[in-house]
């Protein structure tokens, strides 16, 4: 078996996180798969793969050599295509990665609509809550919601997204209405952390008020969280407005403290630069665009 091949055989026993499977998916038997990954962990010297009875994981190195083995297949593919003069045909697998939230509510139902317009263009969507290295991990496309340093990466903002403070109608007749965020001391806070990095919310420079310290008894990791305990009457959270419109437009929690919210969040697709860019990915790329640009949740 060449290299090529070995490395596809361990691509596919990650992906499928056993042998068995990965064999089934290759069409070959386990022993000969079980062979080629011991053949190549002996070539290069390193455990790739953490095996018990019940699963297979990576190692460190294998999470490092899988990503090198996605991007260099795939840039095989791409050559072979090209040479055959098909280069231009949008067909292959584009793996795009962006935010948990962001990719079930906004992304997901682009990528349905992109399966439709493009029959040979299969989408591996990497929802997380990191920002993910392109070239490392083997990602072609990466939605960012944040501003961006200087880098090799071509990004194309599609535009924007604003912090919102909320709560449910029930909670504020009850507590009040902050009128300033100095008044959010006498509040219930329900902490989502990713909106907190440093312990507070930052408020719009221009608005005169200070950072406010957060001091909250319910924190929360994940958006969802927070936003079902403030819509339950738990106190006030800061999230991104496209996580709450359809809690906004339904009545189920109110903004508060418009007057005082940071700057809005650029929204950029990210991908490699146009040179390095195949067919595939410059399809996915500029659908996105086009989805996105008109997606109402963003301004």
């Amino acid at each position: 078996m060449d290299r090529l091949q070995t490395m596809s055989v361990f691509v596919s026993v990650a992906e499928e996180a056993g042998f068995a499977a990965a064999a089934r998916r290759l069409n070959m038997s386990p022993p000969s798969v079980t062979r080629a990954v011991s053949d190549l962990e002996a070539r290069l010297g390193a455990r790739l793969l953490h095996r018990t009875t019940r699963m297979v994981t990576l190692t460190e190195a294998g999470e490092r050599y899988l990503a090198d083995c996605r991007r260099l297949l795939a840039e095989i593919e791409e050559a072979d295509r090209h040479a055959t003069g098909v280069h231009e045909a949008p067909q292959g697998t584009v793996t795009v990665t962006g935010s948990v939230m962001f990719g079930r509510v906004v992304l997901t139902p682009i990528f349905l609509d992109l399966q439709a317009r493009y029959p040979e263009i299969s989408i591996s969507a990497m929802f997380l809550d990191r920002v993910v290295h392109l070239s490392d991990e083997g990602v072609d496309v990466a939605i960012r919601i944040a501003d961006l340093p200087d880098s090799s990466l071509t990004a194309i903002r599609v535009g924007s997204i604003r912090r919102i403070l909320c709560a449910s109608p029930g909670y504020l007749d009850a507590n009040g209405r902050p009128s300033d965020p100095n008044e959010l001391s006498k509040h219930e806070i329900i902490n989502f952390v990713h909106e907190a990095p440093r312990g507070e919310w930052v408020f719009h420079p221009d608005s005169g008020a200070k950072n406010f310290k957060v001091h909250s008894r319910l924190r929360f990791n994940v958006a969802d969280a927070a936003i079902t305990a403030a819509i339950a009457g738990g106190g006030i959270t800061r999230v991104l407005s496209y996580m709450v419109a359809p809690h906004l437009e339904s009545g189920a929690l109110e903004a508060v403290l418009d007057d005082y919210v940071p700057p809005a969040v650029p929204v950029h697709v990210v991908h490699k630069e146009p040179g390095q860019t195949s067919a595939r990915v410059r399809a996915v790329v500029d659908y996105l665009v086009e989805c996105l640009r008109d997606e109402p949740m963003l301004s």
